[in-house]
This record gives C-alpha cells, sequence and structure tokens, in this order.
C-alpha cells in the first residue's frame, strides 16, 4: 500500500515532465525564425519533399491517434479489479490475418509514393549548370568549373561556405569528400546527400526566389561537426552576372604604404601558404599558389579571393556581418535582395569581434585538434587552422587587407 501510495506522485512527476517537454519541443518546431525549415519550401524539389511529407505525417498521425486511443482505452477498460483475465485474441484468425494486412496495406501506400518522389529527387537529367562542392573538416569547398551553363564560365571560381547559383535554374551540385563523410542538405532546396570520400554524389538545387538558404553539415564527422555549416545564396540572373564579375575581376594590390599594404605582407608570410587569393603576388612579381598539403592534413584550405563579398566565415559558423547588417540582407525583400548581398562587407558593418577572436586563436574559437599529437599519425599536419600567434598589430593589417578583398 505504501509502494503504490508513493508511486503516485511520481508517475503524476514524471507525465508534467513528459507534456512540459512536449510542449517546449511544440513551441520550438513553430519557430518563426528557423532558416532551415523543411515545411517552408523555396525550391522544386523541396516542394517536392513537402508535397509527399504532408499526406504521410497525416496517416502516421491518424495511425498514432488510434493506436494511443487503443492503449487507453484497454489501460482503463482492463485494469486489474480482481476480474478474470479477457478473452484473448490469438487463435482468432480473420482478427490476426486484418492486423497483418492493414499494416501492409498502409506501407504499401506510403512506399509507392515516396519511391516515385525518391526517382524525382534523384533525376539529374534537366540541370543546366553544374557547382561542386567538397567537404573536408570543417567546411564546404565550392568551385565552379568553366561551363555554358547559368552564364556562361570561362574561368573557375573557386569559394567556400557559400554556393551563389541562379533562381529559376536546376543546378547540379557534384560532391564529395577529402576525408570522411559529410552530409550536404540545405532543407529549403532539397533533401541530404551523404559526401562520400572516392565518390561523386550528386543533387539537384534550384530556388524560386532570391535569398539566403541556410544548410547543415548532418554526418557526424568529428569534434566541430556542429560547426559545419553551409548556405546556399539564390540571385536574379542579372545579379548573378555581377557576383561572376566580381568574383573574376583583376586583383588591385593596396596602395603602397596603407594599413591594408602591410597587411598583405603579413598574409604572404603568415598565411599564404594554405590561403589562395587569386592574382596575389610576391616581391619578384612570381605569382603565390597556396600550397595547404604541406600543412593541412585534408590538403585544403578556404580560397580566400574576395572574401568580403561574402558574409560567412570559418565553415559558415560565424557572420562577418553585424547582426543589424546581417538582418538588412537576410529580411531584405526578393527585390532589394541581389543589391543588398552584393554590397559585400564594409567597414561599418564588418563583425569585428568574431574575426579578432578567429584570427588570435582559431582552435579556441573552433576546436580542431590543431594539435597532430591528439589525433595519432597525420604526418606533422594540421586539422583545422593552427594557432598563429599573430600580435594585435598584425591582426589589424590582416583585417585591413581583407576587407579589400571584394
Amino acid at each position: 500500500m505504501v509502494r503504490e501510495m508513493s508511486a503516485g506522485p511520481s508517475r503524476r512527476r514524471l507525465a508534467g515532465a513528459l507534456t512540459a517537454l512536449g510542449g517546449v519541443t511544440l513551441l520550438a518546431a513553430c519557430a518563426e525564425d528557423a532558416p532551415q525549415d523543411t515545411w517552408q519550401p523555396a525550391g522544386e524539389n523541396a516542394q517536392r519533399i513537402q508535397d509527399l511529407q504532408w499526406w504521410v505525417f497525416a496517416i502516421a498521425g491518424a495511425v498514432g491517434l488510434i493506436v494511443f486511443a487503443t492503449i487507453a482505452w484497454v489501460s482503463v477498460r482492463y485494469r486489474d479489479r480482481g476480474q478474470p483475465i479477457p478473452r484473448q485474441t490469438h487463435g482468432r484468425p480473420a482478427l490476426e490475418i486484418g492486423l497483418t494486412v492493414l499494416p501492409a496495406l498502409i506501407l504499401v501506400g506510403v512506399a509507392i509514393p515516396t519511391i516515385g518522389t525518391l526517382m524525382d529527387l534523384s533525376r539529374t537529367s534537366d540541370t543546366e549548370c553544374v557547382v561542386n562542392v567538397t567537404g573536408q573538416q570543417w567546411w564546404w569547398e565550392v568551385d565552379y568549373p568553366p561551363q555554358e551553363g547559368c552564364g556562361g564560365f570561362s574561368e573557375p571560381i573557386v569559394t567556400s561556405g557559400q554556393m551563389v547559383i541562379p533562381t529559376g535554374t536546376k543546378v547540379l551540385v557534384r560532391g564529395t569528400s577529402r576525408d570522411v563523410i559529410h552530409s550536404w542538405w540545405i532543407p529549403r532546396l532539397n533533401g541530404k546527400r551523404d559526401m562520400v570520400p572516392g565518390r561523386v554524389q550528386t543533387v539537384r538545387l534550384q530556388a524560386d526566389r532570391p535569398g539566403i538558404y541556410a544548410g547543415q553539415c548532418t554526418e557526424f564527422c568529428g569534434l566541430s561537426h556542429a560547426n559545419m555549416r553551409m548556405e546556399v545564396v539564390a540571385l536574379d540572373p542579372a545579379d548573378f552576372e555581377t557576383w561572376k564579375a566580381n568574383q573574376l575581376a583583376d586583383y588591385t594590390a593596396p596602395m603602397e604604404g596603407s594599413l591594408a599594404a602591410a597587411g598583405e605582407q603579413v598574409f604572404i608570410s603568415q598565411c599564404a601558404t594554405c590561403h589562395q587569393v587569386d592574382g596575389l603576388v610576391n616581391a619578384d612579381g612570381v605569382p603565390i599558389i597556396a600550397q595547404p598539403q604541406e600543412r593541412v592534413f585534408a590538403g585544403a584550405a578556404p580560397n580566400l579571393t574576395n572574401l568580403t563579398t561574402r558574409n560567412t566565415f570559418a565553415g559558415a559558423t560565424w557572420d562577418l556581418l553585424t547582426p543589424t547588417c546581417r538582418d538588412d540582407v537576410w529580411n531584405a525583400s526578393p527585390e532589394e535582395f541581389g543589391a543588398a548581398y552584393l554590397a559585400g562587407v564594409s567597414a561599418d558593418c564588418l563583425n569585428e569581434v568574431d574575426l579578432r577572436e578567429w584570427l588570435r586563436n582559431a582552435p579556441a574559437k573552433k576546436p580542431m585538434y590543431a594539435d597532430p599529437e591528439q589525433l595519432g599519425p597525420t604526418d606533422g599536419l594540421n586539422r583545422g587552422m593552427p594557432y598563429l600567434a599573430l600580435s594585435e598589430a598584425q591582426i589589424d593589417q590582416i583585417i585591413a587587407y581583407l576587407l579589400e578583398r571584394q
């Protein structure tokens, strides 16, 4: 009797806790600021997923209600009151066959349109241009090979963190990985696709209107997996051509004697081994070509050409824009978005707090196992960006230099 009385409040407390947890989960799911919301499709493929999931969730919800209602009714109707054991269903062929056939029919009814949708999502024969993405710990490289699609690319463009595409265009994303399995997912544009070392996986993206569409690596890939993000920026075709022209513009050296010119020299001595800036030359006029394979285990580091034409850094983990300026871009109307994004990052809008913390001590800002001894044999190479021991003066100079890279 004592055990039964003490168990009652415990059950009530557990039920209360579960109810509260369910309420919090429901409210979180309904949050307005949800840039990775699968229920807000912004492209053809994402709309296909939405059309499928609506009625699949409806069927699952109806089945769930029936199951829970049945459990509740049985729990109340047949609770132990000292009565004889109820009649058992075993040995009633009609009921047993019915409870086997009905779930099978439901599963078949869900499977047929699901398979059809998956086949549609995997179709890439109608794509109009190609973008390559490569995952590594813990960022995404994006490169546009020479091609006729997307208005034509006479020269390759290599960037990171943000993929820029024209609206209304079916883009073939060809993805792979340099180290472990990563997973590319832009929820509002399409489903997930694992990027596997040694293989090329494909996924089709298409955005209906201008804007920024956030994504997340969804395959656990190491210590900073949660910090491996990506964004797709959709621009009107005319704005996309402007973006291409900006990316392919000739390199302009900073004014001699300026803070940015000093920053260029610091960049050459401290950063250029790993990070490429197209057009950068040494004192003899010889192009400086990054050799990240000499220092980085993955053999690659983000291309920093025109860095401040993007608005994220470090694997799209942090914004280059201050919160106010970021809101101005993210919340711009479709008509105004192109101009807002193409404006790049100005000195007034630069998020210096996070950028300075990154330059002071990148491994402390984003855990990366920069010490090879923590990972075992890596031939003395770093995973991620190492600690560079830059002085505050050098950081000032590098920031001034990067602000000119747009």
